[in-house]
């Protein structure tokens, strides 16, 4: 499966901004507190900034299905861990939802 943006609504933006403040902006399976957008935290390289992203991911894998009961809020590393095992079919280099 190749990541297309199109299969994603218009307003996706708006739709993972609504899940991720829902969650208070913690991953729904670690609880790690991930960083809102436009929070300055000076001492984060890029790379651990990454650490702290928060992400939406569908539960059954159809980005087309936005149901708020489809959709959890997941740090970088768990939305990972999520597609790497085999739960999904999307590869690890796919997970960039912007």
């Amino acid at each position: 499966m190749t990541f297309t943006h199109s299969l994603y609504p218009d307003n996706w933006s708006e739709i993972a901004t609504s899940v991720k403040q829902q969650a208070q902006w913690r991953c729904q399976k670690c609880g790690l507190q991930c960083i809102p957008p436009g929070e300055k935290i000076s001492d984060l390289t890029r790379s651990k900034r990454r650490v702290y992203t928060l992400q939406v991911h569908h539960w059954d894998r159809n980005p087309a299905n936005n149901h708020r009961g489809n959709l959890v809020a997941l740090c970088s590393a768990c939305h990972l861990l999520y597609h790497r095992g085999g739960k999904s079919n999307v590869s690890p280099g796919q997970l960039s939802l912007w």
